[in-house]
């Protein structure tokens, strides 16, 4: 398994990025790519991933890696970018309008698991990092989509995650929970995608934690009402973000461990087939990552590896009353405190 290191170098001003930032985060997100990946065949036991580098005319590359056909993931794909150019796509610039002129940078890892036992859920990961011009910024998250409601399962997750974010701010996990809920939300379905995690963006140590593009909404009302914050550094953002990325193993790990070896049916797995289509919904028509790569000119496979190996559509579904899957659609769909859910 590959260490990850984030070695501090002290930036004579704290606003502004260390002369080594962009060296620094993009080994860390190289070596949170391997350490997922090492992680995942030794889970999945069968497949192993294959590894495409792949160049970008206007500036950098990446290395995109699937695995395919195994005996737990029926697709996994681990991404790791790195390009830079002229000037960041209008999706970014409306909401950072004081980097237009600027070239940029940026790196991040992505990924995206589909399980193929229905009663694994599957999962997104992605944190980045920019530099355009006089500003710069971390954004990233992860979240759980699960297709069956296990209470614990998400519970798990999410205590997880904020036990990481909780070593960084206090408000880090409230604001960004909330964010994500919000994020991953299927405006022309009204429902959630899964049962969250956590999501931030345009992180560069200012007020406040929100930094999106809904002031109306609750973690936008949340954030507002919390007290002036000390300016948060280059290097507790760093850290955080690192700390953010290991916790995922631990998160979702024990969550395939305990679910894979449960027996399923043709209704399961139909069902399973069916909600992936939301999942594809949510990345053409919403997912940030997936339109910046597109206004970029990454390349399409690698953008594309988000989605299902096999999915369908249903015209008018709705689940038989008093199921599981019904349960999924009046419970699990629904934003809640999962931190500090106990069993009943």
């Amino acid at each position: 398994m590959t260490a990850i290191t984030t070695g501090a170098t002290t930036s004579p001003d704290a606003s502004i990025p260390p002369a080594d930032a962009k060296t620094r985060v993009s080994q860390f997100m190289k070596a949170l790519q391997d350490e997922i990946c090492n992680a995942l065949e030794n889970l999945d036991g069968v497949s192993q991933f294959r590894e495409d580098s792949w160049e970008r005319e206007e500036g950098g590359g990446g290395r995109s890696r699937v695995l395919r056909e195994g005996s737990v993931f029926e697709q996994a794909g681990v991404n790791f970018s790195e390009v830079w150019g002229k000037q960041l796509p209008p999706s970014i610039l409306k909401q950072r309008p004081e980097a237009a002129g600027h070239g940029f940078y940026a790196t991040g890892t992505s990924m995206v698991l589909h399980p193929r036992n229905p009663y694994v859920p599957t999962v997104h990961l992605n944190y980045r990092y920019f530099e355009a011009g006089p500003v710069w910024w971390f954004g990233g998250g992860a979240d759980l989509t699960p297709y069956y409601p296990f209470a614990e399962d998400a519970a798990h997750f999410h205590r997880t995650l904020k036990q990481a974010c909780d070593k960084h701010h206090p408000e880090y996990y409230p604001v960004f929970k909330r964010w994500c809920d919000e994020y991953f939300y299927l405006n022309h379905r009204q429902e959630m995608r899964g049962v969250g995690g956590i999501f931030f963006d345009y992180q560069d140590g200012r007020d406040p934690l929100y930094r999106g593009p809904h002031p109306e909404k609750a973690a936008a009302i949340y954030s507002a009402q919390l007290p002036s914050q000390q300016p948060r550094t280059w290097e507790q953002l760093f850290a955080f973000v690192s700390d953010c990325g290991r916790a995922f193993l631990p998160a979702y790990v024990p969550i395939v461990e305990k679910r894979r070896g449960m027996e399923y049916g043709d209704r399961e797995r139909q069902f399973q087939l069916y909600r992936r289509g939301r999942y594809v919904e949510f990345n053409l028509v919403y997912d940030r990552g997936t339109i910046f790569g597109l206004q970029t000119n990454g390349r399409t496979e690698s953008i594309l590896m988000s989605l299902p190996p096999l999915v369908r559509w249903e015209y008018c579904y709705q689940p038989e009353p008093n199921t599981p899957e019904a349960q999924l659609y009046e419970t699990f769909l629904k934003p809640q405190d999962w931190a500090n859910w106990q069993p009943s």
